[in-house]
């Protein structure tokens, strides 16, 4: 009798502990679940947005949102191109390990290398809370009628490109609403791009229709929607990326130059700045919504962009666009991956703060995760940043930081607090050497301290190493 009752005690408390723990895992940030809405341009940098820095480009809304909310100033992207900087965000892993790590056509005509079936992603890690999920804008990982179907990868609801190449398009002959095509009314021009894209690019003749309004019309109707239940809007939209497949003048495209009209700067520069301006006003739109629908004290809403500025143009110097940084799209340096990124929650968030911690897009499982109570995938490379965002003191900071980039001659780079290394052979020459910056002195990347500290070298050459698995895919020599 006496060992009945121990064994019966003994089990009574393992269930009280087990499922304290449970508790403590699964209680959201606020018992009302916060929606969240996660907007990312495309091809944004660093210094093209006013509240960072920009002169000439008129981003008032976003300013606001600033001084309404929280504006990082050391938050990165996946890596410093589209398709792998997306995988990396809604996988919760860094370039080292999400699956896609690079812009791979992988022989495909019209569509890149699609994500796996059964790819744990934010958008199931939402839902497994019981949120409603919707993307709307530029998916990237596989096509409709492949295993990267954004609707296979716990989206509820998609509108807008599977193609990343298409997407260059603003004026398209189709959208995708879910499963089917929604026509457009415009006249477009199909041309093989594989000799630099790798797949099927396009061109308006007859421009009607803008994506980029339709992107923001269909997000609002998403929030109108569901409004009265929580939802997930991640919102990738594609400006101010260009159409390089048009001439050099018209890339840029955009219904009208608006303020810029008479400004005496040439054309691509004019309709560069108006899309940036446009898209700020619809989020401006976006936000005017969620206050009007008193939405704003349980909405979470986020900002940043996919990856640096256009490489290469003459709007990049023009405008500033990666501010203080080195590098651009495609590169490793900092202008290539270090992003605006902007946080506003009405009553959660104190208003006009900036924040310097070091976070990157992989963290944002472990957010969500925490936001609304479940717990992140084991595997997870992120640190959750609500704390941050709450402004509480005790925040978990990341030993390091690691990405990597698979065009051309490929690139890797690795932060460890205030200590940069970049490798820019990382696929033909897998042994040389790296460089070395020191980023609270030199933010710009211009001095090269490699040789005068090469036991620093050494420790991030082996924390380089460490912080990959192999990929089939996408390879580094030594790790064949």
């Amino acid at each position: 009798m006496k060992n009945t009752s121990i064994l019966t005690l003994t089990l009574f408390l393992f269930t009280v502990v087990l499922f304290s723990r449970c508790s403590q895992e699964n209680d959201p940030v606020d018992s009302a679940k916060p929606n969240v809405i996660f907007i990312m341009a495309d091809d944004l940098g660093y210094g093209d947005v006013g509240v960072y820095g920009q002169e000439r480009i008129q981003t008032p809304r976003l300013d606001q949102m600033a001084e309404q909310g929280l504006k990082f100033t050391q938050f990165y992207a996946g890596t410093s191109v589209c398709a792998p900087s997306r995988s990396s965000l809604i996988t919760g892993l860094t370039t080292g390990h999400t699956e896609i790590r690079g812009n791979l056509q992988n022989g495909r005509r019209n569509g890149q290398q699609p994500l796996s079936a059964g790819t744990y992603t934010i958008a199931k890690l939402m839902k497994e809370a019981g949120y409603t999920t919707g993307m709307i804008g530029k998916w990237g990982l596989g096509n409709p009628n492949t295993s990267g179907n954004p609707l296979r990868h716990g989206w509820d609801f998609f509108y807008g490109y599977t193609d990343q190449v298409l997407a260059h398009n603003y004026y398209p002959e189709y959208l995708w609403k879910n499963n089917e095509k929604v026509f457009l009314d415009n006249e477009v021009n199909y041309l093989d791009t594989s000799a630099w894209h790798g797949g099927l690019g396009s061109y308006s003749t007859q421009k009607r229709e803008y994506s980029g309004d339709l992107l923001f019309e269909e997000a609002e109707a998403f929030i109108q929607r569901n409004q009265d239940t929580p939802f997930f809007l991640y919102l990738p939209i594609t400006a101010p990326h260009d159409n390089g497949e048009q001439p050099d003048s018209m890339r840029f495209e955009v219904p009208d130059q608006g303020i810029y009209e008479d400004r005496p700067w040439p054309k691509t520069h004019k309709d560069y700045a108006a899309m940036i301006t446009r898209m700020d006003s619809c989020i401006g739109a976006l936000l005017d919504q969620l206050d009007r629908l008193g939405l704003a004290e349980n909405t979470l809403i986020l900002f940043t962009s996919d990856n640096g500025p256009f490489n290469n143009h003459p709007t990049t110097d023009f405008f500033d666009s990666n501010g203080p940084l080195r590098g651009a799209k495609r590169d490793l340096y900092e202008g290539g991956m270090r992003e605006p990124m902007i946080a506003r929650w009405t009553g959660k968030i104190e208003p006009n703060t900036t924040s310097d911690h070091l976070g990157a897009f992989w963290d944002l499982m472990p957010t969500l995760a925490e936001l609304v109570g479940v717990a992140p995938p084991e595997n997870t490379d992120g640190i959750s940043f609500v704390p941050t965002l709450l402004g509480e003191t005790e925040q978990k900071e990341h030993a390091h930081l690691y990405w990597e980039f698979h065009e051309g001659t490929g690139s890797q780079a690795i932060r460890q607090g205030k200590w940069k290394a970049v490798r820019t052979d990382a696929i033909t020459h897998p042994e040389g050497g790296l460089e070395l910056y020191d980023l609270s002195t030199d933010l710009g990347e211009s001095q090269n301290l490699a040789d005068e500290y090469p036991e620093k070298v050494r420790e991030l050459d082996s924390l380089m190493t460490a912080s990959r698995t192999h990929s089939d895919l996408f390879p580094f020599g030594r790790d064949d």
